[in-house]
């Protein structure tokens, strides 16, 4: 069994969480994993502005997404 709790703010986390899964789960063994929703995250205007560059570039120089990566793996080893 399972559940998921979506908050908007790890700020949000209260002992009332913490009394549901005990309630819900009670003497059970349970793993507790916690992370980071990446559907709210905002671009900043930085990263806007280089999205719109690379948006703008001409066709005959693209680089491909996976051109891109392997070129950063040799140059910084990500």
């Amino acid at each position: 069994m399972y559940t998921t709790y979506h908050l908007t703010s790890a700020q949000d986390i209260n002992s009332d969480i913490l009394d549901a899964i005990k309630a819900t789960f009670k003497s059970r063994p349970i793993t507790i994993i916690v992370e980071e929703d990446h559907e709210h995250i905002e671009l900043t205007d930085t990263f806007k502005t280089v999205l719109d560059e690379r948006l703008n570039e001409d066709e005959k120089t693209y680089l491909s997404g996976e051109d891109s990566i392997k070129q950063l793996i040799q140059k910084y080893g990500l």
